[in-house]
C-alpha cells in the first residue's frame, strides 16, 4: 500500500508583512521569519529548504538579506544563498562557520534599512544577535537569545550549550535600556514557539521582559 507524502506547511502570516516558517529540524527545531520590506526582504535564520518555501520566497520578491542570529541557525544557509543570490549576514565571531559562502559581517550593530537594524547580543553563543524592525510598533527577532517559557513569557534560557550566561544576561539588560514600551511591542523568538500556543510572537513584549529578575536568573541552573 502506497503512502502519501506529507505536503510541507506554508509560512504563516504573523503580523503585516511578517511571516513565520514551520520549525526546522536542520536548526534543532528553530523558527525562521521573513520580513517583506519595500525591496529589502529579510530572512531571519533558515527555514527548511524545500520547494514550498523556495517558491514562497521567490513569489514575495526574493531575499536580499539572510541574517543568521546564532551558529545553530545556519541550516541550509549556503544552499539558500546559491539559489536566491542573497547576502548572508552574521556577527563576525561566527563567520568562520560559513567558509564556502560569501558573508557580510558586523561587530556591534548594522543598519539594513530605515526600519531594520541588527545588533550583537552575545551569551547564548559568541556571535548571537537580534534584529529590530521598527514597524508594527516595534518587533524584535531574538533567535535563541530570548525564548518563551511555559507561560509564554520572554526569558533567557540557560542550557548546557550556553556560551556565557552572565554575558547573556548583560545582553538582556542592554535590550531593556535600548528600548521601552513604546518602541518594543512584539518579540518573535527563534525557537520554543510551541509554548506560545499557536502564536508566533510575544505581545506586550517590553512590559513582560521588564518583569525579569536578572539577579535571580544569574543563579539559574543549566538545563539539558
Amino acid at each position: 500500500m502506497s503512502q502519501e507524502r506529507s505536503v510541507p506547511k506554508q509560512p504563516r502570516l504573523v503580523l503585516e508583512n511578517i511571516y513565520a516558517f514551520p520549525p526546522n529540524r536542520d536548526t534543532l527545531g528553530g523558527t525562521a521569519y521573513f520580513i517583506v520590506e519595500n525591496q529589502m526582504n529579510i530572512l531571519i535564520d533558515t527555514p527548511d529548504w524545500n520547494p514550498t518555501n523556495q517558491q514562497f520566497l521567490e513569489q514575495q520578491g526574493g531575499v536580499q538579506w539572510l541574517l543568521i542570529t546564532h551558529r545553530d541557525a545556519i541550516g541550509k544557509g549556503p544552499e539558500i544563498q546559491k539559489t536566491l543570490g542573497c547576502n548572508i549576514l552574521i556577527q563576525e565571531q561566527e563567520a568562520y562557520l560559513l567558509p564556502e559562502s560569501t558573508v557580510t559581517t558586523f561587530e556591534h550593530e548594522l543598519t539594513l534599512s530605515s526600519q531594520s537594524s541588527v545588533f550583537w547580543t552575545p551569551g547564548h553563543s559568541p556571535g548571537s544577535s537580534c534584529l529590530y524592525f521598527s514597524g508594527q510598533f516595534g518587533v524584535l527577532f531574538t533567535g535563541r537569545h530570548l525564548l518563551p517559557n511555559l507561560q509564554g513569557q520572554p526569558v533567557p534560557l540557560r542550557t548546557a550549550k550556553t556560551f556565557h550566561w552572565p554575558r547573556q544576561l548583560n545582553s538582556v539588560q542592554l535590550i531593556l535600556e535600548r528600548f521601552n514600551s513604546h518602541t518594543l511591542h512584539y518579540i518573535c523568538p527563534g525557537a520554543n514557539t510551541g509554548a506560545l500556543r499557536g502564536e508566533r510572537m510575544i505581545n506586550h513584549a517590553y512590559e513582560k521582559l521588564a518583569m525579569l529578575d536578572l539577579e535571580a536568573c544569574l543563579l539559574t541552573e543549566a538545563i539539558l
